[in-house]
């Protein structure tokens, strides 16, 4: 069963910066496309950057791209949301999530996280 644990939510100021983590056990994350989403409190869970598995491609949702970056580091096995230039819209809790046997996230993930929380206010 795949398990993992979200990390590095907090609160932070408006143009701030956080990096979470989403580690994982009993699988290597270097197998599954890893996802990044966000829900915010009354909206719907959305998209918000997706890693290949392969490594070759990360997509990010419009609202902030340029902003966030998404990586991973095979040896801690563990993935990274580095996000900068942080606004209060940015406010929810993030779940990181993973699927097999797919290059995107745009579909139905397999295991998802319990997420963190990231609160964006002065």
């Amino acid at each position: 069963q795949l398990e993992f644990v979200e990390s590095g939510g907090g609160l932070v100021q408006p143009g701030g910066s956080l990096r979470l983590s989403c580690a994982a056990s009993g699988f290597a994350l270097n197998s599954y496309t890893i996802g990044w989403f966000r829900q915010a409190p009354g909206k719907e869970r959305e998209g918000v950057s997706c890693l290949s598995w392969t490594g070759a491609t990360t997509d990010y949702a419009d609202s902030v791209k340029g902003r966030f970056t998404i990586s991973r580091d095979n040896a801690k096995n563990t993935v990274y949301l580095q996000m900068y230039s942080l606004k209060p819209e940015d406010t929810a809790v993030y779940y990181c999530a993973a699927v097999r046997w797919r290059t995107d996230c745009a579909g139905a993930m397999d295991s998802w996280g319990k997420g963190t929380l990231v609160t964006v206010s002065s």
